[in-house]
């Protein structure tokens, strides 16, 4: 029987309008045996989301009382509305051998990794200012006043970029996909992670050699 390694675990951040969701979305399809793990949110469904899918969406009473129970990972306050990981369910799918994706900000990112400190975070940037602007803009769903605080708190975000491991630039969409793609095989391939996997191969090969 093959030996099941535990699953790897990655944070990635990225300020509002970056593309984080898109690349993500883009890396699932790329690769196997990775998923994202569905945050919890107070924030309000938007119309093409749907509960259990993008996010498992509750009320604050709820939120505040699984923050009490100790349910999260991590959690945080961002705009006003609360996200946090359910310990649980990324308990699980760790366990099960499939690497996980915490899509989160810098602050549940530090959380993550204080609490783990073998966690591999990626942060993604824009090119530069303009064009995260017009990103945000793009998706029309906020107002003028709305997208200039989502840029003020734009740059507080991208000044964490030193905490990170990886840092990928998303001008061009499918370079910036390769990027994170490559980053998730070369760590499937470090010595911790294949050690389990391989052990039964290993041995074979440093077995003495039968006499002929």
């Amino acid at each position: 029987m093959t030996a099941v390694r535990p699953g790897l675990l990655f944070v990635v951040s990225a300020p509002s309008g970056a593309g984080k969701t898109s690349l993500v979305a883009a890396l699932l399809a790329e690769l196997a045996g990775i998923a994202v793990c569905i945050s919890h949110t107070t924030r309000p469904r938007r119309s093409r989301e749907v509960d259990g899918v993008n996010y498992h969406f509750i009320d604050r009473a709820t939120f505040e009382s699984m923050i009490t129970a100790g349910a999260f990972l991590e959690h945080a306050s961002v705009f006003g509305n609360y996200y946090g990981t359910s310990i649980e369910s990324a308990r699980a799918a760790l366990d099960s051998g499939l690497d996980l994706i915490l899509e989160i900000d810098w602050q549940g990112a530090a959380q993550i990794r204080h609490l783990r400190p073998g966690t591999l975070s990626i942060f993604i940037l824009p090119p530069d200012q303009a064009t995260l602007a017009q990103r945000l803009r793009a998706r029309g769903q906020d107002d003028d006043s709305v997208i200039r605080d989502r840029l003020s708190k734009a740059v507080d975000e991208m000044s964490h970029w030193s905490e990170f491991d990886f840092l990928v630039i998303n001008d061009d969409f499918a370079r910036a996909t390769a990027d994170m793609v490559s980053i998730v095989r070369s760590e499937r391939l470090r010595r911790s992670p294949q050690q389990s996997v391989l052990a039964a191969k290993l041995a074979a090969l440093l077995d003495s050699p039968s006499r002929a």
